[in-house]
């Protein structure tokens, strides 16, 4: 039985209330502070001052931990909108503000799908926008605008934690390797990326989300009017 229909077992007052949800919110809270390598049901356990057996009534492993920790915060992404390209646009933007949020969910998206309440309600969202539209363009149209999601919020996170472990924001970064390109672009070897990286468009991540994402709806909607 999936944890989602498992019940839990009735509550003891000593030594210290316990809940799946309490459960999961130590777990989260763990994350955001050191990410996911700080999240074991024996960290947990002790964040909440309890033995670790006493969370095996509630939770049998770290994988069914960490699918409630994804569908506990899929609570804050609920797309709205009216029409499909705002619903889908609202999925994106909320999805990439939760994973700001928290930053470990950026390493669990993308893989088997999540059964849990919270994120079924959030497909169930999209795909009553999308009502109207024949399933077959429905079906990738999700899975396109979902996998550009995934790939974009990663590699902002990825440079954030790159940021950190380095210890130089993009600017200095940018200043440090400067000199390197330039002397490399002289060569003429690369001429398509010099003239990108002198004359190209420099975008803020803002930015550079919400123009990949239009490029996506944008083929969405003349698929749809073809």
């Amino acid at each position: 039985m999936l944890v989602w229909e498992r019940p839990e077992p009735p509550d003891r007052p000593t030594p210290a209330p316990l809940s799946r949800e309490r459960i999961v919110r130590a777990a989260i809270r763990l994350a955001d502070a050191d990410g996911l390598d700080a999240v074991s049901l024996r960290k947990v356990a002790a964040e909440l001052d309890v033995g670790p057996m006493r969370l095996y009534g509630y939770i049998a492993t770290k994988e069914e931990l960490l699918d409630l920790m994804v569908d506990a915060v899929y609570a804050d992404i609920r797309p709205s909108g009216e029409g499909w390209r705002d619903v889908l646009r609202s999925l994106a933007d909320t999805t990439r503000h939760v994973v700001r949020q928290h930053e470990w969910l950026a390493d669990l998206l993308g893989g088997r799908p999540q059964l849990g309440p919270n994120t079924l309600a959030t497909g169930e969202a999209v795909l009553a926008a999308m009502d109207g539209v024949d399933l077959a363009t429905v079906v990738p149209a999700v899975a396109a605008v979902n996998a550009y999601v995934v790939g974009a919020v990663r590699r902002e996170i990825t440079e954030r934690r790159a940021e950190r472990a380095s210890g130089m924001d993009e600017r200095q970064w940018q200043a440090a390797s400067g000199p390197y390109l330039e002397r490399t672009f002289a060569t003429g070897r690369f001429p398509a990326l010099a003239t990108v990286v002198r004359d190209g468009p420099h975008l803020d991540a803002d930015q550079t989300f919400r123009a990949g994402l239009d490029f996506v709806l944008d083929g969405i909607e003349a698929h749809i009017a073809r």
